[in-house]
């Protein structure tokens, strides 16, 4: 029995944004229409409340493997300079139960994460979308460039950080490696005047207002994962057709849209559905032109075992990561 090990460099070698968004979209399809079993993600607060543990198991039909993600997250680790997702991926095999693979995560997760928005944003945003706006600086800003650029024809990428220092840098340093334009911005109010909105702050209290979205855009909301914390106003959420990732996890995580149903200004039933739905044709998309469309992600462990999964069969196509024997000695 071998199991391989594959570190984030080899995540990143082996899993393009493009590929990674085609992967996702069989996930997303395979999450809403029975093909997987996604139990609710346990998340353990640390016995001095400065981070979390998060195990996220899943069962896949096809491809036929299961396995868990296993995570630590720390909101702090990126004043201090250390990632603020550190873990891996494990991979069994259905039949045999046998371990196959452990995947780092924290790589896994940056480029899935974006892929997913970059899913929802090729089925929900207008055609001709040409601007992109990003609330945030961080690891999943820097991801979500690549995952729109990969779905529209992107002219100009507007970037807001709380710190303005950083966002310039963030700018310069992604412009160069892009080669697209790419600015910082003054205010979150001049990045949400764009086609294409992200919020990857992970705020606990919103940062992009309503008022402030232009007719027709589309937005992806990232960042916030409890059912106490969201990045958009409730106005965001009433002027918006909103999609989930899964209707169960925003039931129990979605701050973003629980917040305005407790205030009672939105409904569950408001939801228009999950994307997984729009890719079976289950649900209408976007309907014309001036429509504001809204994906609220949380992220599921379809997308991470989907893209675990892709990431091990080209490793193994390809002779590449570290192997182990897990074979048992016989006792004499």
């Amino acid at each position: 029995m071998r199991l391989t090990i594959i570190g984030a460099s080899l995540v990143q070698r082996l899993l393009s944004m493009p590929a990674c968004i085609n992967v996702l979209d069989k996930a997303m399809r395979a999450a809403s229409s029975g093909g997987m079993s996604i139990p609710p993600r346990l998340v353990a607060p640390l016995a001095d409340a400065s981070g979390f543990l998060l195990l996220m198991p899943g069962s896949s039909l096809d491809p036929a493997v299961y396995g868990a993600k296993v995570i630590s997250l720390h909101p702090d680790n990126p004043a201090r300079g250390r990632p603020p997702i550190q873990g891996f991926v494990m991979l069994f095999e259905h039949i045999s139960g046998s371990p196959v693979a452990i995947i780092e995560a924290g790589e896994l997760t940056a480029i899935r994460t974006a892929a997913a928005s970059g899913l929802a944003t090729r089925e929900l945003a207008r055609d001709e979308a040409k601007t992109h706006g990003i609330l945030g600086a961080g690891v999943q800003a820097g991801t979500h460039i690549d995952a729109i650029a990969a779905v529209r024809d992107i002219e100009l990428v507007c970037v807001w950080a709380r710190d303005p220092g950083k966002g310039r840098r963030f700018a310069e340093r992604h412009a160069a490696r892009t080669g697209l334009d790419i600015v910082a911005v003054r205010g979150p109010q001049d990045a949400a005047a764009c086609d294409i909105v992200s919020v990857v702050t992970g705020s606990d209290e919103p940062v992009l207002k309503g008022r402030w979205l232009p007719s027709g855009c589309h937005v992806n909301l990232v960042g916030a994962h409890s059912p106490t914390s969201r990045e958009a106003d409730t106005e965001t959420i009433e002027k918006a057709s909103v999609y989930v990732d899964l209707l169960e996890s925003a039931r129990n995580e979605a701050g973003d849209l629980l917040i305005p149903i407790a205030e009672g200004r939105f409904s569950e039933a408001a939801i228009v559905g999950e994307l997984g739905h729009l890719l079976n044709g289950q649900i209408v998309g976007r309907r014309d032109r001036h429509q504001i469309t809204l994906y609220k992600s949380l992220g599921i462990v379809a997308q991470d075992l989907f893209a675990a999964h892709f990431v091990f069969e080209n490793a193994r196509r390809q002779g590449l990561g570290t192997e182990l024997s897990l074979d048992r000695q016989r006792q004499r």
